[in-house]
């Protein structure tokens, strides 16, 4: 059994790699039967940060289907320039789940959303879960997130995601394998992010952690 996580390179290094966590068995993609933590949901909470913005900046639409949630709790802290980076951090998280249900590692919502290491990780994760022909379905919780910023355009954010009621699915029978779930259906994530020129926070670096104890139950 093994578990998905999203795309990850090294926070504030420069190595990108994927992130998958086996529990008996071996390999080095996502299969029909691999559990897929729904990343980053709940069952309360705010929905996907995507789903509204108060800038005036042109967004890639990354509506996700009825059955696929992002589950973002207590997603602000009450200062504005913390706050659009959160938003823009719980973007680039629904642009790889976007990607992964499209089924598309050029999906332009992923470029657009991140860059460099995170970048290429994400596209490679997605064209994993293509080449493995899933696709996910249920809901992923993002909790606990913290900012720290470093000078006008660049900042951290740390956050944990619960997995747990997300599950992959195959995209030519629809089969859902509902694997029950264990600690590693939670996972810590460390990401660095800078401010673009028309005001977008991307994510530049990413480092993940699953089952680390500052997220699990």
């Amino acid at each position: 059994m093994k578990r998905r996580s999203l795309p990850v390179a090294a926070a504030f290094a420069a190595t990108a790699a994927l992130l998958l966590t086996a529990c008996g068995g071996g390999g080095d993609s996502p299969k029909d039967n691999d559990k897929i933590a729904g990343a980053d949901q709940g069952e309360t909470g705010s929905a996907s940060p995507s789903a509204s913005a108060s800038d005036d900046i042109d967004r890639p639409d990354i509506t996700l289907p009825s059955d696929v949630i992002d589950d973002f709790q207590n997603w602000k802290t009450g200062d504005a320039t913390k706050d659009a980076v959160l938003a823009d951090a719980g973007r680039a998280q629904t642009a790889t789940n976007y990607a992964i249900v499209k089924g598309n590692p050029d999906e332009p919502a992923l470029a657009y959303y991140r860059q460099g290491d995170a970048l290429v990780s994400g596209a490679q994760w997605v064209k994993s879960f293509v080449d493995a022909g899933i696709s996910y379905t249920g809901t992923v919780r993002y909790f606990d997130p913290k900012v720290t910023l470093y000078g006008s355009a660049s900042a951290g954010v740390t956050f944990c995601t619960d997995e747990s009621k997300a599950f992959n699915k195959n995209r030519k029978t629809k089969k859902v394998d509902r694997t029950p779930a264990d600690k590693d259906a939670y996972v810590y994530y460390n990401t660095h992010l800078k401010k673009a020129k028309d005001g977008v926070w991307q994510t530049t670096e990413l480092v993940s952690d699953r089952g680390n104890s500052k997220c699990t139950p």
